[in-house]
């Protein structure tokens, strides 16, 4: 009496996908490792740009998206229009806004550490006058020292941006320590810390409007009078639920004349934008993910492949035994899918524990989207299906006669 084959039960056909994996570990290692580094690439990809951009935000966020900026502009023949000695006061009647502030960059100025630096190296700084509130009108503070007073403002005394300070190797500020600037010293105040709204401070050496004009020339005329010099921005903050209304009276109150020869621009704009930009460069390295992910799809199937072949007389045992060409055929699929599953769950445990490392060594919140996890997980299992397909249907097509003559 013939019988109908018994159907495997779900365990068993996992006990049976893992024959494979279980007994050649080396080549299951190898083969999962292409799964695993594309899986990881995708992962830490994801969750790295997450992590940035939120770290980002939540910086501007702290800082506040109420700062925004008037520059010079250009007339018609593309020439730079400076804003007037009257254009921060004019700013300051605005109603909503509460905070005005301003600098001068000075033409031609460059600060080194001695004079013996060759000319040349100049480390890309700017020299620049400024108001005595620019820290909390941009979002900063000192580092080290103190900021410019109404002293202090009028004497051969300057203050460094964070990254001035780095490039002219100053870490702290010591009694008596000096900076050569525009062939003259200047003493050293204080050093500010980051300022992530306003990064040309950053790389400034910052000297009084009064010092300015005394000791580096910077002067302009003002109602026929030789006075200080422009500023060159002008930095303001104003009420949250206003500045939109206020940007779209800055140009005309910072000069009445022609409110096209000036530049406003708010700054935590342009950083949401970079943030925008940086994720644009996702879709490369997702694309070297996906290439490794096919290499990887392709070493599974290879292995497969080989596999099958090694494993004829097993193959054929079991069909004589009453295995359907099913069951094989799934036994084999299942190894496959089992074998990139192991190196999908390899990678996103890797991809993760690098987004994890490196947002904390940046400080950022670690956001490693849900996406990329459960799409890791899923493409590993595709790309497992698909790559074993094949040679599950070439296993399972092998007669138990043709399969026993290996034994």
């Amino acid at each position: 009496m013939i019988t109908a084959p018994h159907r495997l039960r779900l365990a068993d056909l996992a006990r049976l996908a893992s024959i494979g994996v279980r007994t050649r570990r080396l080549r299951t290692a190898l083969s999962a490792l292409g799964i695993a580094i594309g899986v990881a690439a995708i992962v830490a990809v994801l969750g790295l740009s997450s992590s940035s951009q939120a770290g980002l935000l939540a910086e501007i966020n702290q800082l506040g998206t109420n700062l925004l900026t008037v520059s010079p502009g250009q007339d018609f023949s593309g020439s730079p229009v400076p804003l007037s000695l009257d254009a921060p006061g004019m700013i300051a009647r605005i109603a909503p806004v509460y905070d005005v502030a301003y600098t001068g960059e000075i033409p031609n100025a460059n600060a080194f550490k001695s004079p013996l630096v060759n000319p040349i190296d100049t480390n890309a700084l700017t020299v620049a006058a400024t108001s005595l509130n620019l820290p909390g009108a941009v979002g900063t503070t000192i580092a080290q020292g103190r900021f410019l007073n109404a002293a202090t403002a009028t004497e051969p005394i300057c203050v460094l941006g964070a990254a001035t300070a780095q490039r002219l190797g100053i870490d702290r500020v010591f009694a008596g320590e000096r900076v050569w600037v525009d062939g003259m010293w200047f003493y050293l105040a204080g050093i500010l810390r980051p300022a992530i709204l306003a990064p040309g401070i950053d790389s400034s050496v910052l000297i009084g409007f009064n010092a300015a004009a005394r000791y580096l020339g910077y002067t302009s005329v003002y109602n026929g009078r030789r006075a200080v010099g422009n500023p060159t921005e002008i930095y303001l903050r104003t009420q949250t639920n206003q500045v939109s209304a206020v940007f779209n009276l800055l140009a005309a109150t910072a000069n009445p004349e022609d409110s096209g020869e000036v530049t406003v621009s708010q700054p935590s704009d342009a950083l949401v934008a970079e943030a925008d930009a940086k994720g644009a460069f996702n879709g490369l390295f997702l694309g070297l993910g996906a290439v490794a992910l096919l290499v990887g799809a392709v070493g599974v199937a290879n292995i497969m492949i080989i596999s099958v072949m090694e494993r004829r007389s097993e193959i054929g045992l079991r069909r004589a035994l009453g295995a359907t060409r099913a069951q094989v055929r799934t036994q084999f699929l299942l190894e496959a899918i089992l074998l990139a599953l192991l190196g999908g769950g390899t990678g996103v445990a890797a991809g993760s524990l690098a987004t994890l490392i490196y947002a904390h060594a940046k400080h950022w919140a670690v956001v490693i989207p849900t996406e990329a996890l459960a799409g890791g997980i899923a493409s590993a299992i595709l790309i497992g299906a698909l790559a074993g397909l094949m040679p599950a249907i070439r296993a399972a097509r092998l007669s138990p006669t043709d399969a026993l003559r290996a034994v």
